[in-house]
């Protein structure tokens, strides 16, 4: 038997396309138990809890919850706040007070810590509490995890907008620099992988945080492709490294800042990045049309570009979370395991085993020169971005022999 008492639910770090699934979800199965007096929503995070700002989901109609579950980005809005000791002080008086006896965060390896940080403080207090984290991120690089409910609809974003970006890049030739979100891992990069169908269609190159960007071979493999094709479309993480493990980007401003988990700010200034290799291209190999683009935020919340995949298991994700702590009384951290081609099943890991850390392209992914991916990376994304993935097409139709050039 679980405890009784209300539950809070609350999100963290940087929205996606289906995190109000997993609210929904959280909320939907919470409300079907008698164990539960009251579902409440943190409003930004932690910080809600802290400044006791809530709205009673228990009052929430089903219908009106379907449609948030719908709709992109943050519901209750988010943080980057991360407790200590003190601050958790703090929450357990607001918890104490409310009746809290479930605490349940989405979000991603920086809100897992969060919930470890409260869940250890709540043990020490013995404050009854069961804490879960529920796993989000565009990233992919939750550990434990073979993808993380967001990465899907995401990396369909960044997929349709290469083979876009390959169809303008092949209209008008030039060489066409796209930097992509991913701090330490490359997997929504690498996701740009899928917009290529025809031999000679780009991305030609794509660089990674896992491999050392060196820009001497940038320059050769950007010229080499370029001789070929005539043109040259790169995808490039935000989160690229040379042989130090220095971030390119933080060469290019006088400092970038940090949250209050320690991770470097790169969005606000991955621009530069677009424009540094842009300018270098120009500079050492005389091509003149040479531009570049930042997805920016655009992949996170685009409404156009769902995947039907990622918002059912981000919906499954949230109501087992609520099953792991209310009916089976657990704390924890909800993992997604794929167990055939497709399907996944969800299992509760130790809130340590996930926090704060960091998962990383395997090996088996990316191309041995360093470049590009394998075949085997987009043989495990395929079925994370959804059905009714676009494909692009090319004229069949023969060419029509010269007359004037034959005489």
């Amino acid at each position: 038997m679980g405890l009784i008492g209300k539950v809070v639910v609350a999100q963290g770090g940087g929205p996606t396309i289906v995190i109000n699934q997993s609210l929904v979800g959280v909320v939907l199965e919470s409300r079907k138990s008698t164990q539960i007096t009251s579902v409440y929503g943190a409003i930004k995070g932690v910080e809600g809890i802290l400044n006791e700002d809530f709205i009673d989901l228990t009052m929430e109609t089903s219908h009106n919850l379907e449609q948030v579950g719908l709709t992109p980005s943050s519901a209750l809005l988010s943080t980057r706040d991360k407790p200590d000791e003190r601050y958790c002080q703090e929450l357990f008086r607001v918890l104490k007070a409310h009746d809290i006896r479930y605490f349940f965060y989405i979000g991603g390896n920086d809100s897992a810590d969060t919930v470890r940080i409260v869940n250890d403080n709540a043990n020490k207090a013995h404050y009854n509490l069961r804490t879960i984290h529920i796993p989000k991120t565009i990233d992919n690089d939750v550990v434990l995890n073979d993808h993380t409910p967001g990465y899907g609809s995401a990396a369909r974003f960044v997929a349709q907008a290469f083979s876009g970006a390959n169809l303008d890049n092949r209209s008008l030739p030039g060489v066409y620099i796209i930097v992509v979100m991913g701090r330490n891992a490359g997997f929504l990069t690498a996701a740009s992988s899928l917009a290529q169908k025809f031999s000679d269609d780009g991305p030609h190159l794509i660089y990674l945080p896992e491999r050392t960007f060196r820009i001497d071979d940038f320059l050769k493999e950007v010229k080499e492709v370029y001789d070929r094709y005539g043109r040259c479309l790169v995808a490039v993480s935000e989160g690229i490294r040379d042989e130090q493990h220095r971030l390119i980007i933080t060469k290019l401003v006088d400092k970038i800042g940090r949250d209050a988990h320690g991770n470097l700010e790169l969005t606000s200034n991955n621009f530069l990045l677009g424009d540094y290799l842009a300018s270098i291209v120009k500079k050492n190999l005389n091509i003149k049309r040479v531009r570049s683009d930042t997805l920016g935020y655009f992949q996170r919340s685009f409404n156009g570009c769902v995947s039907d995949v990622d918002q059912h298991e981000a919906r499954e994700v949230g109501e087992k979370a609520a099953q792991f702590a209310i009916r089976q009384n657990l704390d924890g951290s909800v993992v997604i395991e794929r167990s055939g081609y497709y399907s996944v099943e969800y299992h509760l890991k130790p809130l340590a085993d996930v926090a704060g850390k960091t998962r990383v392209m395997p090996d088996h992914f990316i191309n041995p020169a360093g470049n590009n991916v394998t075949d085997t990376f987009k043989f495990y994304l395929r079925p994370l971005i959804g059905s009714g993935f676009p494909s692009a097409y090319r004229l069949q139709a023969p060419r029509v022999p010269k007359i004037l050039e034959s005489e």
